[in-house]
């Protein structure tokens, strides 16, 4: 290995609220070490950064815009959803990421993603050993959906946790004060394809029993139309009001997605969005109530001004680790967040292949479902809450909170040829 080898991060899939912190514990930790590692990379939007040689050096940005990434939203370099694919169906692209990695002298590879970003990473890894290059690649776990396997929770879904149960919280207040007149159904749309991670933080913003929100509809119990509306029914004869709060992926019994578009993206999933005022139309059709619906969608994880602290000192701390871990040498990881108690809440890092993480999801576990599959149990809110703890806030400028946008400076191509997606 190079006296001095060179690394490379990128980011990968959809983005988060405090992606950015893991971005800033690698490039913190990487220039504490000089001496072990020459000038870190950037990918621009992610892998394709790599495989176009779109490479962003950022030894050029200040310590304090490295700082500040700690408390700015989305991916400060540009992400991506490209999947790569199989060795054996294209190894053209894993032979053209060792060709720049060769080229730029890059021994370490970080990929800050989800599951199939894993997969990615630790397919280079295999490249790696098959070309005879030396690359040591370490996975950085992401992902609001909270699905990751072998971590106790991701990076991510702590920030949007804690913004659903306040916005489900705060709707759930403004509609108590109009019901009797006006609106007695509200619904909120969530993310969450196939685990209800995130619908299931919802049920937080209640303290005690019967408070809002009424419903759950997670993506792992089928819909079952007449109990729901059913259940909608009885809520509004008792409380006068009903708070409903809906994954994206929920299901029909026959498996369909009740807000399937019909597109993919580039990882082949199916796009969704909309089954919000799908399930607010059965209300109006059925029950005959005034309602309104939202779809929190991309401000759920971009909401950096009201993140988990919890979240944001895990995410920095995968970051740290991952370049950690890359110089003792390991290679083929990911660091995880091992939980060593819930109360009071103790974490800690680990360490897992990414042979075991790639492609896997982990879903909400059923008896953190209550039996009428509405809710959320006692054990599911011990899980839930210590990863919403602790306020955040980032620097506030002229009322608004003020982030950083880096310089983002290009580093000079060596290669002739060019990668045609």
């Amino acid at each position: 290995m190079a006296k001095k080898p060179n690394a490379f991060y990128a980011q990968s899939g959809g983005v988060t609220a405090v992606i950015n912190a893991s971005a800033c514990g690698v490039i913190e930790t990487a220039r504490k070490v000089p001496d072990r590692i020459g000038k870190l990379f950037a990918g621009r939007h992610g892998i394709l950064g790599a495989l176009q040689e779109d490479l962003i050096d950022t030894g050029k940005e200040s310590a304090e815009a490295i700082r500040a990434l700690r408390h700015t939203p989305a991916g400060a370099f540009g992400s991506a959803r490209y999947k790569l694919k199989g060795l054996d169906e294209n190894r053209a692209e894993y032979e053209r990421l060792i060709e720049v990695f060769k080229a730029h002298d890059i021994r370490y590879f970080f990929y800050n993603g989800g599951g199939d970003s894993q997969d990615t990473a630790h397919k280079v890894s295999l490249i790696g050993e098959q070309l005879d290059y030396p690359i040591i690649c370490v996975g950085i776990p992401k992902t609001v959906d909270n699905d990751l396997p072998l971590t106790d929770c991701c990076p991510g879904f702590g920030s949007v946790a804690k913004y659903v149960a306040t916005s489900t919280r705060e709707a759930a207040f403004d509609v108590a004060s109009m019901a009797r007149t006006s609106t007695k159904v509200f619904v909120l749309e969530v993310m969450g394809r196939h685990a209800g991670w995130i619908t299931a933080a919802c049920g937080l913003a209640a303290d005690k029993p019967g408070q809002a929100p009424h419903i759950l509809l997670f993506p792992e119990i089928p819909f079952q139309q007449a109990a729901f509306l059913q259940r909608v029914q009885q809520t509004v004869e008792e409380k006068g009001y009903c708070v409903i709060a809906v994954s994206e992926g929920l299901r029909s019994p026959d498996g369909q997605f009740l807000s399937d578009s019909g597109l993919r993206d580039a990882f082949g999933h199916a796009q969704l969005g909309g089954v919000a005022p799908v399930i607010a139309n059965l209300v109006r059709e059925h029950l005959g109530y005034k309602y309104h619906w939202a779809v929190a969608d991309y401000l759920q994880r971009a909401a950096r001004h009201i993140a988990s602290k919890t979240d944001v000192a895990q995410a920095y701390a995968m970051g740290k680790a991952a370049v950690q871990f890359a110089l003792k040498g390991h290679n083929a990881v990911m660091p995880t967040i091992v939980r060593e108690s819930s109360k009071p809440y103790r974490w800690s890092v680990g360490m897992v292949p990414l042979s075991e993480v790639a492609n896997q999801e982990k879903m909400l576990p059923s008896d953190f479902i209550t039996p009428d599959g509405f809710g959320i149990t006692p054990k599911c809110r011990r899980y839930l809450e210590p990863l919403i703890a602790g306020e955040d806030y980032p620097p506030y400028k002229k009322g608004l909170p003020d982030y950083v946008t880096l310089k983002n400076s290009a580093v000079p191509k060596k290669l002739k040829s060019e990668f045609k997606m």
